[in-house]
């Protein structure tokens, strides 16, 4: 008879664990909270193979007779530990694990696995893309491929974007490389505290999974002394092992690439780079090849994305920085430079203390639209910022930026985009579009 595994969620990870645990020779059932005209319509033809295929599948409820009896249950990142299914599938003993475990646990592909509060999306982009010049080393993971999709191909590597939400429910999962970008709270009401949210990630560095090298930041003070439980530790942004001096980035003492040849800008993306120079170098790779891919690559769309030069001002699309902690990230970017930074939408009533010391390091204008614009001009003149430009529109926030001829043109919100738009993302390209229409 049959072993029957149950898939948590018609995602996009759930479906391609089902069709691994059908390929697996598994009993497999897929129970969705969801109603069906609730999922996406892009997943409905391979829901209908799978259906075709024998995969059981329910949706709008889990039933008993799904839940129960399953040798192991595959879980998607988005349903928090806290939810109903957990609670049931525990009451069982049912063993949850994420659909990266589940991969991890049907191949011998090696795993490079990136994880961090912010960054991990850019470093994952970006190793992949360095690697790539040698070996076959797809990304995967939270970026966007779920791994059970790529471990019936052949890769040299597989280049894996890791939450902690994911981390969280591996146990077996032991990566070759594993890389942790930064720590600062984030997601604490999903993981009940920051503890938690630390030990989540914690998980990929510590026995039984401990990887054969940890790639840790040096600047980060809580990863520094979390480094002392970890084995075969190198440190970026670190005058020893990877770090910057004489403005270049360096590797134990060799310069690798100069850092006005670097296509990202800010300290925090050379920390990416970093981060993908010592992955590469353990890879065995040389200088100049690492070098030459860097030079290539062309950053994540609306992660402070440089979107063109036009007489004298470079504009940059940083519409993913919905938060001011994101924010600040991108303002810190620019030193010595004349900015004019658009900012605003849909306010998410966080404090703006931090986010305005920063304006008044780095920015000379702030043009202010959407809902969030009188809270935002209130804090910004309360804390001694009060060049401040208000617009209705993004169109005319940009039309009013070009006409102060700064160098810098920068669209980093700190607000969410709903009041205006679909996504950030579709904040984004109308940004992107509207300034390349110029």
């Amino acid at each position: 008879m049959k072993e029957k595994i149950l898939v948590l969620g018609l995602s996009k990870s759930g479906l391609s664990a089902a069709e691994l645990a059908l390929k697996k020779g598994y009993d497999v059932y897929i129970t969705e909270a969801k109603g069906m005209n609730e999922i996406k319509e892009e997943y409905k033809s391979r829901i209908d193979e799978l259906n075709s295929a024998g995969v059981k599948i329910e949706c709008g409820y889990h039933s008993d007779e799904f839940i129960s009896g399953a040798y192991l249950a595959v879980t998607s990142p988005g349903i928090p530990p806290k939810s109903e299914i957990f609670k049931r599938l525990n009451e069982k003993n049912t063993k949850i694990i994420s659909e990266i475990e589940f991969a991890y646990l049907n191949t011998d592909i090696p795993f490079i696995a990136i994880t961090g509060t912010n960054g991990k999306t850019t470093t994952t982009s970006l190793v992949s893309h360095i690697l790539s010049k040698k070996y076959s080393a797809p990304v995967c993971g939270n970026i966007g491929t779920p791994p059970c999709s790529l471990i019936d191909e052949k890769h040299d590597f597989l280049v894996c974007e890791v939450s902690s939400f994911q981390a969280q429910m591996t146990e077996k999962f032991k990566a070759k490389i594993a890389c942790w970008t930064n720590f600062t709270p984030d997601h604490i009401d999903w993981h009940g505290g920051l503890e938690n949210y630390f030990k989540a990630k914690a998980k990929l560095f510590l026995p039984p999974q401990e990887p054969e090298f940890a790639v840790l930041n040096a600047n980060d003070e809580r990863l520094r002394e979390f480094a002392k439980q970890c084995k075969n530790v190198v440190f970026f942004d670190d005058e020893k092992d990877c770090g910057i001096k004489d403005n270049a980035i360096c590797y134990k003492g060799e310069e690798i690439i100069r850092l006005s040849d670097c296509p990202l800008v800010g300290h925090h993306n050379y920390q990416n780079i970093m981060c993908g120079i010592i992955i590469a170098k353990l890879l065995g790779m040389n200088n100049e090849d690492i070098r030459d891919r860097i030079m290539s690559f062309k950053a994540p769309e609306h992660r402070l994305e440089k979107v063109r030069e036009m007489d004298g001002i470079t504009f940059y699309n940083d519409s993913k920085a919905t938060n001011p902690e994101a924010s600040i990230v991108a303002i810190d970017s620019f030193n010595n430079q004349d900015v004019a930074l658009i900012l605003g939408g849909r306010d998410k009533n966080t404090d703006l203390t931090e986010m305005c010391k920063s304006i008044n390091k780095h920015i000379k204008t702030v043009l202010l639209i959407g809902e969030a614009t009188e809270r935002f001009e209130e804090n910004l003149v309360k804390n001694g910022f009060s060049n401040i430009i208000k617009e209705h529109t993004l169109e005319g926030a940009v039309d009013r930026a070009i006409s102060l001829k700064p160098d810098v043109v920068l669209l980093s919100p700190a607000c969410a985009s709903f009041d205006m738009f679909n996504s950030y993302e579709h904040r984004g390209e109308v940004f992107k579009e509207y300034v390349l229409s110029k």
